[in-house]
């Protein structure tokens, strides 16, 4: 998982807003990630199709 603050060591998927075979656009919102202080919303960065979920909801996750 994305570090999406300078603070951030872990965070989880609370929900996904875009489905597999998804079609998405550049700032669409993906899934939002909740960590111990915050839940933040994952933008795309780039267009394209959601080939697949890589994790699931509620699993803990470490930042790289």
């Amino acid at each position: 998982m994305p570090k999406l603050s300078d603070t951030m060591t872990e965070g989880v998927v609370a929900e996904w807003h875009k489905n597999v075979g998804d079609q998405v656009e550049s700032g669409e919102v993906l899934a939002e990630i909740e960590t111990d202080k915050a839940t933040m919303e994952v933008e795309a960065v780039e267009e394209g199709r959601v080939n697949r979920h890589v994790e699931d909801l509620s699993q803990h996750l470490t930042c790289t």
